[in-house]
């Protein structure tokens, strides 16, 4: 399958080579369209700020360059996109933070237990030296990070009954993405956790291969889970981003004009999104509950401190020294 979706995409992109025309800035036959796969909803943030970032990047490039922005796992699951980026068979990706650590693993680490009281803190750790330093290591390996845009806290959904302490979760049966960190943690609160791809999940939920799940509300209600969950329980559990990558064999291909372009409305449009996204949490959390769905906060401080040996247990992998100077990042030392 993985050859296949490979051999495709190959595919998709000499054909619109071929088929474009006139000349553009990089001296192919243009206008250059670059193709951009996410597994985000069309309704989903993701995909309508991404479509936006589109159109300011057509139009600052006198239409020399384009974006074309596929959305819903059409190209792949996340870990195949990100793999087709880094192999220069797809250009660009708004990823998921589980798929993209696997080329860093220290990426993962903004997934800690509880590293972040609010989403100010965690934009400014990915906006500065931190997030540079997890960066740099992917563009050897071919994917370069264009910005980080904005997955959120997460929260737990299930079937059975809403999560106040962590005794609330043991025995439940949890999907959770292909990450090590969330897996880890729900292993510690108790929970029977196993990864599935998001586009499976909705199936998955309504079939009862799974009790529940955890995403931050955007993903919950734009992927329409809700309609077969009977719980949501805020637990603010862990933070995630989306890192909007562009294969570095592209990159090298563009123009510096086409280059500045890019790296400017990657950078643009992710503020616009984390803003998009934070904006839309209570509307949305209104719209849950109207439909039925039991809505509770959990008790935060009791999950946090059920989850302090998941640091340690990630300390030899990362570096103490990493996780010391990202928990001090992280509460804005």
């Amino acid at each position: 399958m993985k050859k296949v979706l490979v051999f495709s995409m190959v595919c998709v992109f000499a054909v619109g080579m071929v088929f474009a025309g006139g000349q553009g800035e990089d001296g192919r036959k243009g206008p250059m369209t670059l193709t951009l796969g996410h597994g985000a909803a069309p309704s989903n943030p993701r995909h309508t700020v991404a479509l936006k970032m589109a159109e300011w990047v057509e139009k600052e490039s006198d239409g020399t360059l384009k974006i074309e922005v596929v959305p819903s796992e059409t190209l792949g699951n996340d870990r195949q996109m990100a793999e087709a980026v880094s192999m220069g068979t797809l250009d660009l990706s708004i990823n998921s933070q589980g798929p993209v650590a696997s080329y860093n693993e220290k990426m993962s680490a903004i997934g800690m237990p509880f590293l972040f009281e609010k989403p100010d803190n965690a934009y400014a750790v990915l906006d500065g030296k931190i997030g540079e330093e997890l960066a740099e290591p992917l563009i050897s390996q071919g994917i370069r990070v264009l910005s980080y845009w904005d997955n959120g806290f997460r929260h737990i959904t299930n079937n059975v009954r809403p999560i106040q302490k962590p005794e609330d979760l043991k025995g439940l049966k949890i999907r959770t993405p292909e990450d090590e960190i969330t897996l880890a943690i729900f292993r510690t609160l108790g929970a029977n956790p196993a990864p599935l791809a998001f586009g499976e999940l909705y199936l998955a939920l309504q079939q009862g291969v799974f009790d529940g799940q955890e995403n931050p509300v955007t993903n919950i209600y734009f992927s329409n889970l809700h309609e077969v969950q009977k719980f949501l329980s805020l637990s603010n559990h862990k933070y995630e981003m989306c890192p909007l990558i562009v294969s570095e064999s592209v990159w090298n291909t563009l123009s510096e004009k086409h280059q500045s372009i890019l790296r400017e409305a990657a950078l643009r449009f992710a503020r616009i999104h984390r803003q998009e996204n934070n904006k839309l949490q209570d509307e949305l959390l209104g719209e849950v509950k109207a439909s039925g769905v039991a809505v509770n906060s959990a008790d935060v401080p009791a999950l946090r401190n059920a989850t302090v040996s998941v640091y340690n247990q990630f300390k030899p992998k990362f570096g103490a020294d990493f996780i010391d100077r990202l928990v001090n990042a992280a509460s804005g030392n």
